[in-house]
């Protein structure tokens, strides 16, 4: 069982930044991909960003150049920095983790283990 804890999101100006953090607590190994989705109301769970611990790097176009994804496998945390922000990017971004690499990361079926998510809000 992983416990997946979100921190880091805000309000901000469109062209700011934020950083997000995910803290992963429990076996290791539970935890070998991990990635970053969102969700607005009304639309599906989106993936934007995942890795895992061979520190291999999936974006979503909508974010490639942007984002950014990083893993510090010794204290299990996972990592988003977003740069260059747009009002689309607001949402409710979630961490997700799971033990295993399947078919595609950005896919929310891969994923076992979900964090409780933390807000992302982009003003024009």
């Amino acid at each position: 069982q992983v416990h997946l804890v979100e921190s880091g999101g805000g309000s901000v100006q469109a062209g700011g930044s934020l950083t997000l953090s995910c803290l992963a607590s429990g076996p290791s190994y539970s935890a070998y991909l991990m990635a970053w989705f969102r969700q607005v109301p009304g639309k599906e769970r989106e993936g934007v960003a995942a890795t895992d611990n061979s520190r291999a790097t999936h974006y979503a176009d909508s974010v490639k150049g942007r984002f950014t994804i990083s893993k510090d496998k010794r204290t299990n945390t996972l990592t988003l920095q977003m740069n260059n922000l747009k009002s689309e990017d607001t949402a409710m971004y979630y961490c997700a983790a799971s033990p295993s690499y399947g078919v595609d990361p950005l896919l929310e079926r891969e994923y076992n283990y979900w964090g409780q998510g933390t807000q992302v809000t982009v003003s024009p």
